[in-house]
């Protein structure tokens, strides 16, 4: 009467296989670039931007709406209470990125709580997009997009021997699934890590 099925149609159709996902990370060389043309932008804070992604893997929409009443200088620490999984996620800040929050501490403006507000309009964020485009295609970088600031982030982290759990924590993943597509570059620390354990239990 109410026409309800007892089985759901689709219940028998295979799932098709998730993408691995986009692994975009900056080289050595190419770091050095961007950093170099972001430090030349006429944008003046761009540079501190992309060194704050560099340095925490936080999204794009999280730095450009970023207030300064999140970042604690004491504690080192910038906490995002407005996040895409909806959770409160606290982003350690150290060396050349914290010191360069410092110094732009202290140019903060009066008539705005925004820690990179517009010069136009002290409610929203300044527009970055025309500089980052410019700064990109200075750097010459091929394929490279902000969000890829994040991964490369991600990036550095595994390969200085983060643990999978511990990218996630900073990258604000709730599971593991996200960040196995850096399990990879961690391959040194993981060897290192057999390694020892061999070491302990046999001997050398």
């Amino acid at each position: 009467e109410w026409e309800w099925l007892e089985h759901h149609p689709l219940n028998k159709v295979s799932k098709m296989k998730e993408p691995r996902g986009r692994i975009r990370f900056l080289d050595d060389d190419e770091r050095k670039r961007l950093v170099k043309a972001c430090q030349e932008s006429k944008c003046p804070c761009l540079y501190t931007i992309v060194i704050l992604a560099l340095s925490t893997g936080a999204r794009f929409n999280e730095i450009m709406s970023l207030p300064w009443s999140a970042v604690d200088l004491n504690r080192k620490s910038i906490t995002l209470h407005d996040t895409k999984n909806g959770e409160r996620r606290v982003l350690p800040l150290a060396g050349h990125a914290l010191e360069l929050i410092k110094a732009h501490k202290k140019v903060q403006r009066i008539d705005s709580d925004l820690v990179f507000p517009s010069p136009h309009n002290p409610k929203q964020p300044y527009k970055i997009r025309a500089a980052w485009d410019k700064a990109v295609e200075k750097a010459k970088l091929e394929d490279f997009r902000f969000h890829d600031l994040r991964h490369s982030a991600a990036s550095y982290l595994a390969m200085n021997g983060a643990s999978l759990a511990e990218i996630a924590e900073v990258l604000g993943h709730k599971t593991l699934s996200m960040v196995k597509r850096y399990a990879h570059l961690s391959e040194a620390h993981t060897h290192g890590v057999v390694a020892s354990m061999n070491e302990r239990i046999f001997g050398k």
